[in-house]
This record gives C-alpha cells, structure tokens and sequence, in this order.
C-alpha cells in the first residue's frame, strides 16, 4: 500500500495534482462503468429490461400490486424509467401479459410512497412492487392476469414471501390511494396463495369487538379508520364505501385474522 501511495504521489507532482484528485481520475471510470451495469435478470420468464435508475438496496418481504392508471404500458414505462419522476417499480405486466422488468429485486423502488402494513412504516424498503397496465376502471385481461400469477409464483418461490404479505397500493395507503382497485380478482390470487381471503358462513365476532381492532390485526392503518374501513370492502367485498363494517364483513375480517396468523393460504 505505502508503495502505491509513493506512486501516486510521484506521478501528482509531476501532474501538478492533489493526490485526491488523482486518485478520483483513476476511480471515476469504474464507478461509470459500475452505474451502468447491466440489471440482473433473477426471474426465470420471459421479461423486457429495461432499466430504471430509482432504486435503494434492501431484501424484500412483501410484493405491493399497483395499476397504472395510464392508457397504455408505453406511457406508464417512461415514466417509470424517467430519473425526474422519482417513481418506480421492480416489475410492470402489460394488459398483453408482456413483463416489464425495471429494478434489481434485491433494490428499493419507490412505488409506495408514504404507506403502513402491520406495523411497517417504510414499505418500500422491504417489498417488491408491480404496477399492472389498467386505467384504473377497466377489467383486468386474462393474458394479464396469467402472467401476474406467472410472475407472483416465480417471486414468492425465490422469496418465501407469505400469503398474507401480498397487499394492494389501496391497502397499505389507504385513503391515499386505492389501486389496484375494485375489478382487481383478489380471491383469484388468494386460491393461488397470493393474499387471503374467506367465505361465508362465519363464525360470529366476540362482543367488544370493534373495527379498528380487527383492521389494525389484519395490518391496515387505522389512524383513519373510515379509510382503512373503505380499503377493506373494496378489496374483500368489491365495494366503494367507509361505513362501518357490517357483521359479515367483520366476521370476514376475523377469518382472514386467523387465516394470517395460521399461514393457512401459505400453500
């Protein structure tokens, strides 16, 4: 080491340099050339790269559903992989079924925002986020859908990430954001082990029971308990409202309690 820094210190004074200025000339192209590597491709399908340059390292645990809200996958692309946006996400699926592949998994996307999940308060840092081309009001193709389940399986096999753990944009924003919306087909997922879900009849609710205690169990953040309540019953019952819960949607809620705490959609 003293042998090199003897080096650099001949070849500055003959530059006229400050050693910490030589020392950057000779770094500086690899550290271009390490900004510009190539994004790892982890998923085994068959995925479109194209790389988005938003990101922070973390390992995730969580997979956040999104839509779009935009009229085609182009549009929503460019502004996922445009640096002034400051938005991003690991994965896109196309109405076509296309997958758009945009950050390391291993890396923190921002797709979230300010957003809570059973006590997390930075989802971003410890999930994977997957926008789906959808405006927000349409039908979710069945192209589309097939390759989400495609691309779900792929990660929570890599991940072990558990059923209870895949949650929509709506749900961990609530009264912020609720995508991916009312025509999202949550139970279709769930009977594949991504989310969970319950059917009728259930068993009634302890006496004292009340919302903003069977909510925050399932994760949701009930700071806003109208939000969190309507978050609930557009997922869970395909409905936009902020009433109260009605007894079968709290004996829902109590179903998937137990179905989270037993793993039992863990398949």
């Amino acid at each position: 080491m003293k042998d090199l820094l003897d080096r650099v210190s001949r070849v500055t004074n003959r530059l006229s340099l400050p050693p910490r200025a030589f020392l950057l000339a000779l770094t500086l192209p690899s550290l271009l050339l390490s900004a510009c590597a190539p994004l790892p491709v982890r998923t085994g399908l068959p995925v479109e790269v194209r790389p988005s340059p938003s990101f922070g390292e973390r390992r995730p645990s969580y997979v956040v559903l999104h839509h779009t809200s935009n009229r085609d996958a182009a549009r929503a692309v460019v502004t996922l992989t445009r640096q002034s946006s400051g938005v991003s996400a690991h994965y896109l699926v196309a109405r076509d079924g296309r997958i758009v592949y945009m950050v390391d998994e291993r890396l923190r996307a921002w797709h979230s925002g300010e957003s809570y999940w059973g006590g997390n308060r930075d989802i971003n840092s410890a999930s994977i986020g997957i926008e789906i081309d959808n405006d927000g009001a349409e039908p979710y193709p069945e192209p589309q859908i097939e390759a989400l389940l495609a691309l779900l399986a792929d990660l929570k096999a890599r991940w072990s990430i558990p059923a209870a753990n895949f949650v929509g944009h709506g749900d961990v924003a609530p009264g912020r954001k609720v995508d991916p919306g009312a025509n999202f087909p949550w139970k279709r997922l769930a009977g594949r082990g991504f989310g969970l879900w319950c059917e009728p009849p259930y068993d009634p609710v302890p006496a004292g029971t009340d919302d903003a205690l069977l909510l925050s169990a399932l994760g949701y953040d009930v700071s806003n308990l109208p939000a969190a309540r309507g978050a609930f019953k557009r997922r869970y019952r395909a409905v936009e409202s902020t009433a109260p819960l009605t007894e079968e949607e709290r004996g829902m809620a109590q179903c998937l309690l137990k179905k989270r705490v037993t793993g039992e959609n863990d398949l």
